[in-house]
């Protein structure tokens, strides 16, 4: 959950990453927020995703700038 919560950080900044956790509905989470669908034990990888497309965050960034794809773990 640490890399997840880095990258999110990194990308959205503090405050915004934490407000997207928590406040953001995704169509891709059958209707849950991130934290929701997190609490839910949806995989890690698939709720990041999920809000990279939301957000548009573009493809080469979706890891964040030190983590690839195949570095974040739950």
């Amino acid at each position: 959950m640490t890399e997840f919560q880095v990258a999110l950080h990194r990308e959205f900044g503090e405050m915004v990453g934490d407000s997207l956790l928590n406040d953001t509905v995704l169509s891709d989470l059958d209707g849950k927020t991130p934290q929701e669908a997190l609490d839910a034990g949806y995989d890690i990888r698939e709720v990041w995703l999920a809000l990279c497309r939301h957000q548009q965050v573009p493809a080469e960034r979706q890891w964040g700038p030190d983590i690839g794809a195949g570095d974040m773990v739950d």
